[in-house]
């Protein structure tokens, strides 16, 4: 949500009169009693369907109340986007302040889906409801979809694609922003004690990483797009994040020395306008077709400015820290379920 009114003049007076720490502390409440629930309330397409691949063991009404979309879907021409928000956060706080309404102002319907135990659980489970978002806006569209995810949320909408060949067909274009394609090393001190399911899958050399690259890493007729920064240290090392089949796109070999954060990728206006490139035009983003001065405007998504970025660096590192501290530990990965184990 961004200040308007009094409201952001009160803020912009806490941040000259008493400093940035106050107005870290003050907004991250503000920001999280504020934050739209528009989408919890809004209408949710019909059912998935059935998709070729394994049977789905999450109930179908609890994959459906995960999936919102804006009122009146569909009502735009293009092809509708689903946002799969990353780890320890939930589709709000990942995703309301910056793509959802940016990309809305586009002409775009755009659908998040929130995914259980805000993906700190397996990611065989959560990459479930993945599969059953994409089919529904598949059949509510009768359009293919386009995914743009966030950190793990790559890793979910690759293992949909991967093991469901039915959803290759609905989907045209996937843009992964800061996904550990073969594991982080940043976590993995965490889980010398048990941690949470997804951080050891996320490790590197685990079971489902080995599983979820031991064919094709980009299956079917969708065009992949991987972008990712060099002062990523959530994705360590940030090559983890090129996949084989996609085109990977630095944001340093777009701009130079562009600081961008893992945080940071899904408020930076280049990373954007190679993610809007990509959905609006047959294949991958092509950075050659940025126009001239990108890397000089204007640093942020459109809609979002210095202050929203403080806002939310306030809220959801923390609110990611907390959801791994208190998610459910074990001491080792869960294990693969059988359609992957068989064709590893």
């Amino acid at each position: 949500m961004r200040p308007h009114g009094p409201r952001g003049d009160r803020l912009r007076d806490a941040l000259t009169a008493h400093g940035l720490l106050l107005v870290v502390l003050v907004t991250a409440i503000v920001f999280t009693l504020v934050t739209p629930a528009a989408a919890r309330t809004a209408p949710r397409p019909g059912g998935a369907g059935p998709v070729e691949g394994p049977p789905l063991g999450t109930p179908p009404d609890r994959a459906a109340a995960a999936l919102d979309c804006p009122a009146g879907f569909p009502r735009s021409q293009r092809e509708p986007v689903l946002l799969v928000h990353g780890t320890g956060v939930d589709a709000d706080l990942n995703w309301s302040w910056n793509y959802a309404p940016a990309l809305r102002d586009q002409g775009y319907d755009v659908c998040t889906v929130d995914l259980p135990g805000r993906s700190t659980g397996d990611i065989q489970e959560s990459s479930e409801y993945v599969v059953h978002a994409v089919a529904a806006l598949h059949n509510a569209t009768g359009r293919r979809a386009d995914v743009v995810a966030h950190s793990q949320g790559g890793l979910q909408i690759r293992w949909a694609l991967t093991w469901w060949p039915g959803l290759r067909d609905m989907v045209d274009d996937v843009v992964s922003l800061g996904t550990p394609e073969h594991g982080t090393a940043a976590g993995e001190p965490l889980c010398a004690l048990p941690c949470a399911a997804a951080a050891h899958q996320m490790r590197r050399g685990s079971a489902f990483l080995a599983a979820l690259n031991s064919g094709d890493r980009t299956p079917g007729a969708v065009s992949y797009t991987s972008i990712y920064s060099r002062h990523d240290l959530v994705v360590v090392p940030y090559r983890t994040a090129a996949k084989d089949g996609a085109r990977n796109i630095a944001v340093q070999e777009v701009c130079g020395a562009r600081p961008v954060t893992h945080i940071g990728l899904v408020h930076d206006s280049v990373v954007f306008r190679l993610a809007v490139d990509a959905l609006s035009r047959p294949g991958p983003a092509d950075p050659r077709r940025l126009p001239a001065g990108a890397c000089l405007g204007h640093p942020h998504v459109p809609g979002v400015g210095a202050l929203d970025v403080v806002r939310a660096t306030a809220v959801v590192i923390p609110s990611a820290a907390a959801a791994l501290a208190t998610a459910p530990r074990t001491v080792q990965e869960p294990p693969l379920r059988p359609y992957a184990a068989r064709n590893r």
